[in-house]
């Protein structure tokens, strides 16, 4: 299971964490993903969305 949004496809992004003495470390930018029960077709789906689409109504979720 990938940490990828499936209604924008919003992923992780890489780059550096600089410190004060300017050290270059690597670190993961993680998208804040939220596991959601919506009604697609007829049937109850479980997917993975970040919450940016989740605030902007894209899927209704199923209460």
């Amino acid at each position: 299971m990938s940490r990828v949004c499936e209604i924008c496809g919003k992923g992780s992004l890489s780059g550096n964490s600089v410190s004060k003495s300017k050290i270059h470390t690597k670190r993961v930018w993680k998208p804040n993903l939220v596991n959601v029960k919506t009604e697609i077709g007829g049937r109850t789906l479980t997917i993975k969305m970040c919450s940016r689409c989740l605030k902007s109504d894209y899927v209704t979720k199923k209460v």
